[in-house]
C-alpha cells in the first residue's frame, strides 16, 4: 500500500522521541486527539544487520543454536531492550526458543524469563544461559517450560503485572526459515538437502508451528491476552514478523498480529522495520538465505518480479496505563480496524 505524502511529511517534520523514552498514552491530555490507528503508528528503521548473524552469536551462543529453525537476530532483540526498557527491569519471552532474548536481556542488565514448548529448545535456552553467567552476567534470569498459552498457570505470581518489555516472534511458515547442504558443501550425493528446517514433532498439534493460519491467529491471541496480565501498565510488547507468500499471494501477517494484540486488550503503537541486510555506500546488501534466493529465482523465471526480503515488520504494542484507556483498547469500533 503506497505511503500517503501527508504521512511522509509529517514524519519529516515530527521531532521524534529519544531512545528510551515512554510513549504518551493515547487517552492522556498531551496527546493526539485521536488514538493512532493501526496503519498511522510512528515507523522507524532499526539497522540490526552490520554484522552477520553468526558474528553476532559468536562466542555469546552454544553451538546448538544454530538449529533453530525460526532464531531472532540477536540485534533486534538488543535494540528493543535498549530502547524500551532501563537497567533492572524485567524482559519476558513467551515463545523463548534458544534463548536469545533472555541472552540480550541479561548482557544488557536486564533480568529476563521466559516460556518455551519445546521441551530440547528449554535445555539449549538454559545452556545459553549459563554461558552468559561464565561472562560474568549475574542478572536474574529463568526459563519455563510449558505452553505460552497457558501464561496464567505457568508463570510465578511474583511476574503479575512486572514485565517491562516483551520480545517475541510467532512460529510462522517452515519454508523460510532451516539451513542446506549443496554439492559445494557436503551434500553426499551432489544435491540440494534442506535440515533443521521443523519445529519438533510435526504431529505434535499442540505445537503452534504445525496448525493452520487461523488456528495460529487465535493462539497467538491468547498468548497476547497472557502477556498482558504479566506486563506492568504501560510495558511493550515487540513482535518481530513478515509477511509470507502462499500461491504468489502477500499475506499480511503483520497487521493480523497488530489485530490479535487489539484483541488482547493493547494499543498499537510502532510499526518498524528491522533491517535484514547490511547499508552500503551503494544500497542495501542483502543477506537473503538459500531458500529464499532459490524462491525469488522460480518466481522471476514465471514472471513474478519479487525481491529478496530486505527487512522483517517489529509490530510494537503497549499496555495501557489506565482501565479508560483500557476500554478504548477493548471496545473496538473504528479506532484499530480487525
Amino acid at each position: 500500500m503506497p505511503v500517503s505524502r501527508a504521512l511522509i511529511e509529517a514524519l519529516d517534520t515530527t521531532p521524534q522521541r529519544p531512545a528510551g523514552t515512554a510513549v504518551s498514552d493515547p487517552t492522556e491530555p498531551d496527546a493526539a486527539a485521536e488514538p493512532a490507528r493501526a496503519g498511522e503508528q510512528p515507523l522507524s528503521v532499526w539497522v540490526t544487520a552490520q554484522t552477520s548473524p553468526a558474528a553476532q552469536r559468536k562466542g555469546r551462543y552454544v553451538a546448538d543454536s544454530t538449529a533453530h529453525p525460526a532464531k531472532m537476530l540477536p540485534a533486534v532483540a538488543a535494540h528493543a531492550i535498549g530502547h524500551y526498557t532501563n537497567p533492572g527491569d524485567l524482559v519476558f519471552d513467551p515463545m523463548a526458543g534458544s534463548g536469545t532474548t533472555l541472552v540480550e536481556a541479561i548482557d544488557a542488565g536486564r533480568r529476563a524469563v521466559g516460556v518455551e514448548y519445546e521441551p530440547h529448545w528449554v535445555d539449549v535456552a538454559r545452556a545459553n544461559l549459563e554461558l552468559a553467567r561464565a561472562r560474568g552476567q549475574e542478572v536474574d534470569a529463568e526459563i519455563v517450560p510449558g505452553d505460552a498459552r497457558q501464561l496464567p498457570h505457568l508463570l510465578p505470581e511474583k511476574y503479575r503485572g512486572q514485565v517491562a518489555l516483551v520480545v517475541t516472534s510467532p512460529p510462522y511458515g517452515p519454508s523460510l526459515h532451516g539451513q542446506v547442504v549443496t554439492a559445494t558443501t557436503d551434500s553426499p550425493d551432489g544435491k540440494v538437502h534442506k535440515y533443521h528446517h521443523r519445529y519438533g514433532n510435526a504431529l505434535d498439534r499442540g505445537n503452534l508451528a504445525n496448525v493452520g493460519h487461523h488456528r495460529l491467529l487465535a493462539g497467538f491471541t491468547r498468548i497476547l491476552t497472557g502477556c498482558a496480565a504479566v506486563l506492568r501498565p504501560g510495558g511493550h510488547v515487540a513482535i518481530t514478523v513478515r509477511p509470507w507468500r502462499e500461491h504468489s499471494e502477500l499475506i499480511d501477517l503483520p497487521s493480523q498480529i497488530i489485530a490479535c494484540g487489539h484483541a488482547a486488550g493493547l494499543v498499537p503503537v510502532e510499526r518498524c522495520v528491522a533491517l535484514l541486510a547490511r547499508v552500503a555506500d551503494t544500497g542495501l546488501v542483502a543477506r537473503g538465505s538459500f531458500f529464499q534466493r532459490d524462491f525469488i529465482r522460480k518466481q522471476r523465471e514465471q514472471g513474478l518480479p519479487l525481491h529478496l526480503i530486505a527487512h522483517e515488520d517489529v509490530v510494537v504494542l503497549r499496555r495501557p496505563l489506565t482501565r479508560s484507556s483500557s476500554k478504548v483498547a477493548a471496545g473496538g469500533g473504528s479506532e484499530v480496524p480487525a
